[in-house]
């Protein structure tokens, strides 16, 4: 049984695709620490959609 996007961590890649700004601005974003939460998962970073979804309506 496949997961859905909802039920799992996002990527970089997908997190920034949901963002609508490049991998690369996200990156930079969590090095400043004014980007949206991420956390460490091993040596992968990830992140929560409803984290994101947060971030984006403090954001307004």
């Amino acid at each position: 049984m496949k997961s859905s996007l909802e039920d799992r961590l996002w990527t970089p890649r997908e997190a920034a695709a949901f963002l609508g700004v490049s991998v690369r601005t996200l990156y930079d974003w969590r090095y400043r620490e004014v980007g949206p939460p991420s956390y460490l998962v091993g040596r992968r970073v990830r992140y929560f959609p409803e984290d994101l979804r947060a971030w984006v309506r403090e954001q307004c």
